[in-house]
């Protein structure tokens, strides 16, 4: 059973996707189901886990709506406002639906660096554990020292760091990010998808070489038991096919034992996104 950790569908709508710019233009239209399925099968990838990409429960319930439709879509990381006193009513609102694993909050983009450890979101986060619900963390390298405090409050909550939190592959840095992921990877409740790479590396231009010292790093702090594989498509297509993607990651593992490329391409996403495979028509 092979599991894509991270990707994405939307119907293009100019305002609520304004963070597509020009030059991503090759993004702005529909990304669907039937969009991914052959390259899906043909990569031999099962199952897929949908992530938010826009702030409203209305993305939420679109997610759900497509994956009660669609049995390749075995988890969805939904979008609801953590800072809100509400929120524990709204997880539990959510919590009835079966393929539900978590959520997420565009962290990135919040120009408050210490966002993640602000006194509203803490609460909220503070309440996912009660219904089961998983956290993805999409932050920069800057804004990992506010991650690693977060991670550190809630020792029982399942965490996984998106795109191994966007080190500058382009500029061939590591200064500060890979001492700042062996510190997250410290924490035994933290996983990271090996996703997002070739969107940081020069789109044009990148090597599989180019991602092998990041690949070193997170393999390091985090061994082969926390690691998952997502496409990002269809952000991806900026820089690369799902085909080209996937295999950055093949190629890397390809001299791995086989119960290793099972964990990073299947086991641990479904372990910790508590997949239920069969119950959804999905079998290996």
């Amino acid at each position: 059973m092979k599991i894509d950790a991270h990707q994405h569908f939307w119907k293009y709508h100019a305002m609520r996707h304004s963070w597509i710019r020009e030059e991503m233009s090759v993004l702005k239209r529909d990304f669907l189901p039937e969009n991914l399925e052959q390259e899906r099968s043909t990569s031999g990838i099962n199952a897929t886990v949908a992530v938010q990409a826009d702030q409203s429960e209305d993305e939420t319930l679109f997610l759900l709506q497509l994956a009660e439709r669609n049995s390749s879509i075995a988890g969805v990381v939904g979008w609801i406002d953590l800072c809100s006193p509400k929120a524990a009513k709204r997880m539990k609102f959510f919590s009835r639906f079966d393929k539900l694993s978590g959520f997420r909050h565009i962290a990135q983009d919040e120009p408050n660096d210490r966002f993640l450890v602000g006194d509203d979101f803490v609460r909220g986060i503070a309440c996912l554990r009660q219904f089961g619900f998983t956290y993805d963390i999409l932050v920069h390298p800057r804004q990992l020292p506010a991650a690693l405090d977060l991670v550190a409050r809630f020792p029982e909550q399942p965490f996984v760091i998106d795109h191994l939190a966007k080190p500058e592959i382009k500029l061939r840095s590591r200064s500060g990010w890979a001492a700042l992921m062996q510190k997250m990877a410290a924490h035994p409740n933290v996983y990271c998808k090996l996703s997002g790479m070739v969107t940081e590396a020069d789109w044009r231009r990148w090597k599989k070489q180019d991602f092998r010292p990041y690949l070193d790093v997170v393999f390091g702090a985090f061994g082969p038991g926390r690691l998952m594989f997502g496409s990002d498509w269809p952000v991806c297509l900026l820089a690369a096919s799902y085909r080209q993607v996937l295999e950055i990651v093949e190629e890397y593992v390809q001299d791995c034992a086989a119960e290793v490329k099972e964990k990073i391409f299947g086991g641990n996403a479904a372990q910790f996104y508590s997949l239920k495979m069969a119950q959804h028509g999905l079998t290996a």
